[in-house]
């Protein structure tokens, strides 16, 4: 029951009801001095000690030591010191070792309030500014220098504040928290350790600006993840630019109601303007648009690639659908509220102003539900071995609509191969570029010159083996350990739980 105070002499155990207590000493014999290291047996005095120990049977235990003042022999040394108990007992504190060793484990998950709860279901009863400073007392890995390393940003408060983490590349280690993602913090971090040779970061212009500063001979590698994410927003887009086309196929209606009209007389006027040389933050000052609007309209040589099919998601009334259509076709002016009344009592758990929207949608007339652009999107963006035969086919009519979205689709087949590491993607991506290029995709070619911006990243990212993934991992861990504290934690506590792991 006690074997962890082996080393000292055990005289007595009192069972006093809630708690029991230990009485014991330390052996006789020599004990070393802390200042000279000379050994000393002659006794000057002795001291009682009370600590706490492991709880036994749900029950607090409480050690009281006698230990003894030792004269040192040295001349010039201090006179006296009190001999230490190495794995027992700790200078300046009032738990065991083996104790503090099980309140770190449990604080370094836990922290404050959490931790201190848990404490008291355990018999270790701690306050939470108690179990604060435990944790904070625990060392942090020593710092080195790693080879390879990823660098990511993370929010303390969203669009607020941001900090930045950096880890090893190779090892998954955390090496440093910095305080904020701005290019001086990061770029006298990288002063301060020299010896870095490679550099994982997502698109960041900030990173990449500090980096070249501070390691202009260091390689930096792009994401994958975060190049992969970005074609995938470009394909978006471009379906949705291609509604008129693939509409067309499945026979879906595209808008064509006050807001289709409204669109349309927007993109005349962007154009307009356009054509008269006035530019694109003058076009947005003048039409009282967002300049991100103003792109998406100039972006679009043809108006009917703004607009849009009805992003129809489901719905409670789909089951009801064909007893809807056959009792409009019976007797069109059928009430609402009588149709609601019918489907009440098939099981209908929507209510009237559902139902409204819905007839008025026009979705209890159409044939099919309609297949929304990011449906289709993601469809073409999906590996083929992994689609159903229906899938498969759905989307071969799809992608045959126009010879846009073809090149679309196989654009992004290419792209998906370069993702797998190989020496010689560095000459497939300018092809694949130099293809992209040729066909009428536009939000394409605005992936492919942000590729040119970090050309050199994106060539080291599709050739060498190195990755930010890491990094993105102990972000998504950051994000569980700062809901874990509901936001009040510091910095400092903060980077102390990242950096311990």
């Amino acid at each position: 029951m006690f074997s962890g105070l082996s080393p000292l002499v055990i005289e007595d155990v009192v069972d006093e009801g809630e708690r029991i207590v230990v009485r014991a000493r330390t052996p006789h014999g020599t004990a070393v001095c802390p200042m000279c290291g000379v050994q000393s047996g002659r006794v000057h005095g002795y001291h009682l000690r009370t600590v706490t120990d492991v709880p036994v049977d749900g029950r607090q235990v409480v050690l009281r030591v006698r230990v003894r003042r030792l004269v040192c022999p040295t001349h010039g040394c201090q006179q006296t010191f009190r001999e230490q108990t190495p794995g027992i007992l700790e200078r300046y504190q009032r738990r065991t070792h083996r104790l503090s060793q099980q309140v770190k484990a449990v604080v370094t998950e836990l922290a404050g309030r959490a931790g201190a709860r848990l404490l008291a279901a355990l018999t270790m009863g701690l306050s939470r500014h108690t179990a604060l400073r435990a944790l904070l007392r625990i060392p942090l890995p020593t710092a080195r220098t790693p080879r390879v390393i990823g660098v990511d940003d993370f929010a303390l408060r969203r669009r607020h504040r941001y900090a930045t983490v950096i880890i090893d590349a190779e090892t998954h280690d955390r090496i440093d928290v910095l305080p904020d993602r701005a290019a001086d913090t990061l770029e006298a971090w990288l002063r301060e350790h020299p010896g870095i040779e490679v550099v994982c970061r997502d698109g960041s212009a900030t990173y990449a600006q500090a980096i070249r500063r501070a390691l202009p001979d260091a390689v930096q590698v792009a994401d994958r993840w975060h190049l992969w994410h970005n074609l995938c927003e470009a394909a978006l887009s471009e379906v949705k630019a291609h509604s008129t086309c693939w509409a067309a196929v499945l026979d879906a209606p595209v808008y064509d109601g006050p807001r289709a009209q409204t669109t349309l007389h927007r993109w005349h006027q962007v154009h307009h303007l356009l054509d008269q040389g006035v530019g694109l933050l003058e076009c947005a000052r003048r039409l009282q648009l967002a300049l991100n609007t103003v792109k998406r309209y100039a972006r679009a040589d043809r108006p009917e690639r703004i607009l849009r099919v009805p992003k129809y998601r489901p719905s409670l009334v789909d089951p009801y659908r064909e007893h809807l259509r056959t009792r409009r076709a019976e007797d069109p002016a059928v009430p609402v509220a009588h149709l609601y009344d019918q489907i009440k009592a098939l099981g209908f758990t929507g209510c009237l102003n559902l139902l409204h929207k819905y007839i008025n949608q026009g979705r209890a007339d159409a044939d099919r539900s309609h297949i929304s652009p990011r449906r289709l999107a993601r469809m073409i963006l999906t590996r083929p071995a992994t689609l159903t035969p229906d899938h498969r086919d759905l989307l071969a009519r799809l992608t045959a609509a126009c010879p846009e979205m073809t090149e679309l689709a196989a654009a992004v087949g290419r792209f998906a191969v370069l993702l797998t590491p190989h020496a010689g993607n560095t000459d497939r991506l300018s092809r694949w570029i130099d293809q992209v290029r040729t066909v009428d995709l536009p939000h394409l070619h605005a992936f492919t010159r942000g590729l040119d911006r970090d050309r050199d990243a994106v060539n080291a990212a599709l050739t060498l083996p190195y990755s930010n993934s890491p990094t993105e991992g102990v972000n998504t861990k950051t994000k569980r350990i700062a809901r874990q504290m509901h936001g009040r934690a510091g910095f400092t506590l903060l980077r102390h739980r990242i950096l311990l792991g």
